[in-house]
């Protein structure tokens, strides 16, 4: 029962209804245009689009954690970069 709280967040939440196979494309810009068109949908969302967008990231890279290869994990941390774009939000470091 623990393992399954996550995907029932990420399958059943009413925060954000995310496009089927989001975190499975291979380009963070991809990723992050997804996220936002989802975040842009909700009508539900209790933040701003940026946050929820940001947050549901966040929460599949930490439940993924060590099953996630370097290269995937590589590919979601450049997600936040293009969410910071398209959301004309300081990139990190700048």
């Amino acid at each position: 029962m623990a393992k399954m709280w996550s995907k029932n967040v990420t399958e059943l939440s009413r925060a954000l209804d995310l496009e089927k196979g989001v975190f499975t494309l291979m380009s963070p810009k991809s990723i992050a245009k997804s996220l936002a068109r989802s975040a842009e949908k909700s009508k539900r969302k209790k933040t701003s689009a940026f946050q929820s967008a940001m947050s549901m990231l966040n929460f599949y890279i930490n439940r993924a954690g060590p099953n996630l290869s370097s290269s995937r994990k590589a590919i979601l941390e450049k997600t936040k970069e293009e969410l910071r774009k398209i959301y004309g939000k300081p990139l990190k470091g700048s």
